[in-house]
């Protein structure tokens, strides 16, 4: 949830980088911020609740001396948002100056044991035990990277940590991680370690990948990793990122969701890129099962859901889709090594989806999970990856990565359609040549709707509620489309399939109510007429998305976005979704919100 940046150089007060840095992040939390630099021995200190521009106008966080620092953005998990309870967090001395990612489930034991050996400990945060572990195994004679060595057996839960003291006779930071991510970035004479690349893109594009169960010695000159669990040294090559700096800012828009938005038709392009023989073999492990279930949470599970039809249709293979995050309580030990679990999740660090892959595979199911991040932990635990190419994605409303999931679901439907030949060749071509035009379809539509979503967000921007309705794979396409208006602009919206809203979500329409549907010319069209037909009967104000030339259902709407051709129904969700996007965003900003930080939400939800 939380944003980490460390950086140890040769030469300069890294504080103004630091500052930056965390503003790259800010997407990972931001109620709380603070920054730590060392300088003639001693910790220079700047923390206070609040976003980070915020913060800086009040503390300046530019002043601080010192050519080594870490800096933390925060997302409030234990403890409210404080001045106490920002991180950094610090020994009883303050000589060692901790950030940290993650929970420690056992830290009121752990806080319980500290203030009985005398320790004080400030705040209501779980962070806070591990400096104060770290003080007494150094105050012990274990210098700084041997005292976090011994503190990682002492905590159980998630975590990513970097730590520093002014007790370390070079300056260096050491940090860890075991469930949340870490990137390490290298240059001549300077350091760094992040929870995300985009945090120190703009100064090195090489990367070193820090894995669960290792820890690393971060100085000016260089990086040493070993494993916790012999000691022993790991050399790993770095990683070179094919992203530019460029791509992580806004490039003068004045949101990253709009600009993400607006990137939607490159990303699809560059994941249809994605060379055959990737996808034919995670289709292959995939026709070799003989249950697959598709694994997620939010964003991703509305693609999951749009996924399952597309295989239905196409392949003739019905998945079943699970919540990551009851996974082990609805499956009830049923998985063998017969069945095939895909995740999806375009961080690979969501926790709840990580906790559902270990237990599959704990099972003896096969993995294969698509995400958009290189080197995240779901990488590691999967059998077989699928990385979609999005790019950067800073926007905590998942837009862009959607789309690319969406994307390769499709690759993957019309793969597996080829292994199965449930249906014929020709529709096969067919859909595929309508998938490399995709791209194209999605530029038009937001052309078309961009300034349309604005204006009806002024005109609806007061209402209280919505309802989303849809049929078949539509039910997903209304599913994100409510979940957008939830995460950004904090309107009630409810979506359901159009059939169920006769059992109980028609009691909410009143005059004026504000009903949106999802309305593809499918073979479920002449079902969804007769749906609004009952919404209008109970006064409801009907918007709905549909193709330019349907007449029919634009007579019967009070507002209309539109899409600017026939589309393959498998593949409707990647279109439909678009206007409702911009509906969104527009409703935030009508309403006076930042869409890019919605309140209560982080980017990747490392926390179960």
């Amino acid at each position: 949830m939380c944003g980490i940046i460390g950086v140890v150089q040769k030469h300069g007060d890294v504080a103004p980088f630091l500052h930056q840095a965390l503003k790259r992040l800010e997407y990972r939390g931001y109620d709380s911020v603070g920054v730590t630099t060392i300088a003639a021995g001693r910790l220079y200190i700047k923390k206070e609740k609040g976003k980070i521009e915020e913060v800086h106008r009040r503390l300046n966080l530019d002043d601080m001396p010192g050519s080594i620092g870490i800096g933390h953005t925060r997302w409030a998990t234990h403890g409210i948002p404080s001045m106490l309870n920002a991180h950094p967090h610090f020994d009883c001395n303050n000589e060692i100056s901790v950030v940290h990612n993650g929970v420690i489930d056992n830290f009121l034991e752990l806080r319980a044991e500290l203030k009985e050996k005398g320790h004080v400990l400030k705040s209501e945060t779980d962070t806070e035990v591990i400096p104060h572990l770290i003080e007494d195994y150094m105050r012990d004679g274990l210098n700084l990277f041997q005292a976090v060595k011994e503190t990682t057996k002492r905590i159980e839960g998630t975590y990513a940590i970097v730590v520093m003291s002014t007790r370390e006779e070079v300056s260096r930071i050491v940090c860890t991680r075991d469930g949340n991510p870490l990137v390490i970035g290298r240059k001549e004479d300077v350091s760094y370690v992040s929870s995300d690349i985009p945090a120190f893109l703009p100064m090195t594009n090489d990367m070193i990948l820090l894995l669960d169960g290792e820890i690393a010695s971060l100085t000016a000159d260089g990086v040493r990793i070993e494993k916790l669990a012999d000691n022993s040294e790991v050399k790993r090559e770095g990683i070179k990122i094919s992203w530019t700096a460029d791509q992580a800012q806004k490039s003068g828009y004045p949101h990253f969701m709009l600009k993400e938005i607006h990137e939607q038709p490159e990303a699809i392009k560059n994941t249809l890129r994605l060379r055959d023989d990737v996808i034919r073999e995670a289709a292959r492990i995939i026709h070799s099962s003989k249950r697959v279930i598709m694994l997620a949470m939010g964003t991703s599970g509305h693609a999951a859901q749009a996924g399952r039809h597309m295989f239905a249709s196409i392949a003739g293979v019905l998945p079943v889709f699970e919540l990551a995050s009851d996974f082990p309580d609805t499956v009830y030990r049923t998985l063998t090594r017969n069945d095939c679990v895909i995740a999806i999740t375009q961080s690979g660090e969501t926790t709840d989806t990580i906790s559902a892959v270990k237990y599959a595979k704990e099972s003896g199911a096969k993995v294969v999970a698509i995400t958009n991040v290189v080197g995240s932990s779901i990488t590691r635990y999967a059998d077989y990856t699928i990385l979609t190419q999005a790019g950067p994605e800073i926007g905590v409303a998942a837009t862009k990565t959607f789309m690319v999931q969406l994307a390769a679901l499709a690759l993957l439907a019309l793969s597996l359609g080829e292994l199965t030949g449930f249906v014929d060749a020709s529709v096969i071509e067919r859909k595929r040549k309508f998938l490399q035009r995709a791209p194209d379809i999605v530029s038009e539509t937001i052309s078309r709707n961009e300034e349309l979503a604005r204006r009806l967000a002024g005109q609806m921007y007061d209402k209280p509620s919505f309802l989303f309705l849809g049929r078949g794979v539509s039910i997903a396409t209304a599913e994100e489309g409510a979940l957008k208006l939830k995460e950004i602009a904090y309107n009630h919206a409810e979506a359901y399939s159009a059939g169920e809203s006769k059992h109980g979500p028609i009691a909410l329409v009143q005059e004026d109510y504000p009903v949106v549907f999802v309305a593809p010319n499918d073979e479920t069209r002449s079902r969804i007429i007769g749906n609004i037909m009952e919404m209008k009967a109970r006064g409801a104000s009907i918007v709905s998305v549909i193709s330019k030339d349907d007449k029919e259902l634009a007579s019967l709407s009070n507002h209309v976005f539109t899409i600017p051709e026939q589309i393959e129904a498998e593949f409707s969700t990647m279109i439909f979704v678009v206007p409702l996007q911009l509906f969104s965003y527009y409703m935030a900003l009508k309403k006076g919100y930042d869409p890019d930080k919605p309140r209560n939400l982080a980017k990747s939800v490392t926390v179960l």
